[in-house]
């Protein structure tokens, strides 16, 4: 049973009695706070569709990455309290606005609330948007649940894990997190253009750092080959002024070139590659409590 009591949610395994005002390392509350639901049209192409991802933003996070582009709710924890019956209704105002899929964006924190919100079985693919560090059992605990998983895999070195996200053991712990998600729903299956089943990886190329990608590149081909997961390479890292130890610049042409290139030798070529434009700030969206109905 998922509880907020000796908080494990994560693989950080605080052990805090949330329900009792504690805090661990996510610093969020035993309630369910979101800072935004709406469409989202800058998902890879089958998430978003012509109607949009249903993208619900949580506060808090498991990882609080320094270089976050969401860090006012992921480090900030700005955001808005919500009951189960709320979540429900948010989810439901975003299909009857046509959405292809409910996001759940940074979700693992506040399962507790979201399962239930999840009953019954809305009538659209649900999408789990994680950082990759997830921990199997808690995995495990929604199988049947989700449809489509897209969680990061961010490193394959465990050290710039550490400087970066405070997680030294990041990189196998979202190996065994990605193999459960794939040992639950499979292949990709793309039905009219639209994810509704299976993994989709994402990797951020962050600059300066180009062999932690090919290091990821290189797990990933050796764990799923023959298209068993979709993977996104993505550029649009955004120098946000406080990502030290990261220069404060975006990835270069060569950089993302290199990356690509690697990819397409290792044969991890089922997936998307994102154009340069996607790293600007204009992206970020506005938290601001839009679409959630209270």
């Amino acid at each position: 049973m998922l509880t907020y009591r000796k908080c494990e949610l994560c693989p950080r395994q605080c052990g805090v009695d949330r329900t009792n005002g504690e805090r661990g390392f996510c610093q969020m509350p035993a309630q369910v706070k979101s800072a935004r639901a709406s469409a989202h049209y800058w998902e890879e192409p089958v998430l978003s569709g012509a109607g949009g991802s249903g993208a619900v933003f949580f506060s808090g996070c498991t990882l609080r990455c320094s270089y976050c582009q969401n860090a006012e709710i992921s480090r900030g924890g700005k955001g808005f309290a919500l009951t189960s019956d709320a979540l429900r209704r948010t989810f439901l105002r975003l299909i009857d606005d046509g959405v292809q899929n409910i996001n759940l964006v940074t979700p693992t924190h506040f399962l507790p609330d979201i399962i239930p919100a999840l009953h019954p079985k809305l009538p659209v693919p649900i999408v789990y948007n994680c950082g990759g560090y997830e921990r199997v059992e808690t995995i495990r605990a929604l199988n049947g649940l989700v449809d489509v998983w897209l969680p990061d895999f961010k490193y394959s070195d465990g050290s710039l894990a550490a400087k970066l996200s405070a997680a030294l053991d990041y990189p196998s712990v979202a190996e065994a997190a990605i193999c459960e998600m794939v040992r639950q729903v499979g292949p990709p299956v793309i039905r009219d253009g639209e994810l509704v089943r299976g993994v989709m990886v994402r990797h951020l190329v962050l600059p300066g750092f180009v062999d932690n990608t090919l290091g990821v590149i290189d797990r990933l081909a050796a764990l799923f080959p023959n298209g068993e997961i979709l993977f996104s390479l993505m550029r649009q890292y955004t120098p946000m002024g406080e990502s030290a130890p990261l220069p404060d610049r975006r990835v270069t042409e060569e950089e993302y070139a290199a990356a690509l290139s690697w990819t397409e030798l290792c044969g991890l070529t089922n997936g998307f590659a994102q154009d340069a434009s996607a790293a600007e700030a204009d992206f970020i969206p506005a938290f601001d409590g839009s679409g959630l109905q209270f």
